[in-house]
């Protein structure tokens, strides 16, 4: 047995791509795009006529309406290869802006219920800023269901847990990035500084009862998603999908669901203590505006294809 198959014995795997061949070729349970992604996708021949034909179909929509449901078409033909959920992102614009994400999530599941998949089937992805964590609130508490991306830190998944988001994507490899670019130094197992944060919020959610569902996101290599084994879920990019496949070296579980040791203390949370602690944590704060900053360039490039086929 692979490494990859091992792997789905411990953890949800979910495929970190907009990508269907890819998503076909390692059927993953859930799927999870965003920007950049879905940009990287409709620059491929093979899904510019996805692109094509929202542009041809709604003539007189405005450039955020076609891009809406670029978003939604893509997640649409995700759902006919997997059997679990797609996650499509709020625009990277609308970080700060709790009512901006609250609509837009509205209008995606819209969209999404429009052309016939179930709200159950589809999770917003949010930024975990305090804005994006208030929306999330809201929009669970409407049955719309969010995933919290550009997370980095226990303060951003306490204040989600307690939000009752239904998920969130911490992202170990840009952890990884910024301790080891800033360090000098490499790591690896469980040195790794982005594999001990998804470990310290896996434990803090056993330990005092969240159910809000850990993914980790954004990896580096295989050894950083082994060490994870046993995670409620992971998000994989294809490349690293196929090394596991191509492995059959032992996959050992790493994390369980019984609760940690009585060490850990709970945090008390509002909004002056969440800000305090994230601008604390020099890491979170540089790599949650850094990764909003990508997106929105990401999600430029994509307006200007679409204005451009106008």
């Amino acid at each position: 047995m692979n490494q990859l198959e091992q792997l789905k014995q411990f953890t949800t795997v979910v495929a970190d791509t907009g990508d269907f061949q890819s998503i076909k070729a390692f059927t993953p349970q859930d799927a999870t795009t965003n920007p950049s992604l879905i940009l990287k996708a409709v620059q491929k021949p093979e899904y510019r006529p996805l692109l094509d034909k929202v542009v041809r179909d709604h003539p007189r929509a405005a450039t955020a309406e076609v891009i809406d449901r670029v978003l939604v078409d893509f997640g649409m033909e995700i759902l006919k290869i997997i059997p679990g959920r797609v996650s499509t992102e709020v625009d990277a614009t609308l970080s700060f802006d709790t009512a901006g994400t609250i609509a837009k999530g509205r209008e995606l599941i819209r969209l999404y219920e429009e052309a016939g998949a179930g709200r159950e089937r589809v999770l917003i992805k949010i930024a975990s800023t305090w804005e994006g964590v208030r929306a999330a609130q809201v929009l669970q508490q409407e049955g719309i269901r969010c995933n919290m991306t550009l997370l980095f830190s226990l303060a951003q998944a306490i204040a989600c847990a307690e939000a009752g988001a239904q998920l969130i994507s911490p992202f170990v490899g840009r952890i990884y990035d910024w301790f080891k670019k800033t360090t000098k130094n490499d790591f690896s197992g469980v040195e790794d500084p982005g594999v001990q944060s998804v470990k310290r919020i896996y434990n803090y959610y056993r330990k005092f009862g969240y159910r809000t569902e850990v993914m980790g996101a954004s990896f580096r290599n295989t050894g950083q998603i082994l060490e994870l084994a046993g995670c409620d879920l992971l998000t994989i990019s294809p490349e690293l999908l196929q090394q596991l496949k191509d492995s059959d070296g032992p996959v050992e579980r790493k994390l369980v669901k019984d609760a940690p040791p009585v060490s850990i203390d709970k945090v008390a949370l509002d909004e002056k203590s969440f800000r305090f602690m994230l601008n604390e944590d020099a890491m979170a704060t540089e790599k949650l505006a850094e990764g909003i900053r990508a997106f929105c360039v990401d999600t430029g490039k994509l307006r200007q294809i679409v204005s451009g086929m106008r």
